[in-house]
């Protein structure tokens, strides 16, 4: 017995590390409380309705255009027509333009930028002026509820902010503290998806 005592000493502090462990990857894993990858700045740009684009044609200035994507997801250009231009990347609408202009152009090279780009998010709960929010930039919940006037101080719980996100077909439920980043605690930017609905639940209180 007293050679065992010392071995569970020993061994007491990893296992409690262990336990901690399995403890965090559970809250991790819950989809109510987790931070997505794409919660971090979004990088790669895709084109959706309300984006305008000029498309540079090199070897061929006259079919130069600036084209605003419409609501059906398409833009209109010379020699080829309509073109589905949302849901794809800059450079992913580039090969597709080289292809259908194919011989029409001398050499294989054209340039798609973007001009402009906006997205709507909605904003709802206690918040000064609920309803739609446009951006033209990358933006956070915190960022979204500045925009929809700011918190409603009197009854809003800032810890519990929930975002709503549609992904693959199903809405998943984001739970983000932005009390903690007003206060400066050093916690990572949410940032928002086009169609994300941001709810800020009202405080409980007692009566």
């Amino acid at each position: 017995m007293k050679n065992i005592l010392p071995a569970i000493k020993w061994a007491a502090p990893f296992l409690a590390a262990m336990v901690l462990v399995s403890g965090c990857g559970t809250m991790a894993n819950n989809p109510a409380t987790a931070v997505p990858k794409t919660a971090e700045r979004p990088e790669m740009i895709i084109l959706r309705e309300g984006d305008s684009v000029k498309v540079a044609v090199p070897s061929s200035p006259n079919l130069d255009s600036v084209q605003q994507i419409r609501r059906d997801g398409k833009i209109t250009l010379t020699l080829i027509g309509e073109v589905d231009a949302a849901g794809l990347t800059p450079d992913e609408l580039k090969q597709k333009l080289i292809g259908l202009y194919g011989t029409q152009i001398t050499t294989k090279e054209i340039t798609v930028t973007v001009q402009s780009s906006t997205f709507p998010v909605f904003v709802t709960g206690c918040v000064v002026h609920p309803g739609k929010v446009l951006s033209d930039h990358p933006m956070t919940a915190l960022e979204a509820v500045m925009e929809a006037g700011g918190f409603d101080m009197t009854t809003a719980n800032m810890r519990s902010v929930k975002i709503t996100r549609l992904e693959n077909g199903k809405h998943q439920t984001y739970k983000v503290n932005l009390k903690a980043i007003l206060n400066g605690d050093n916690t990572t930017p949410f940032y928002l998806k086009p169609g994300d609905i941001i709810y800020v639940p009202e405080r409980f209180a007692m009566f």
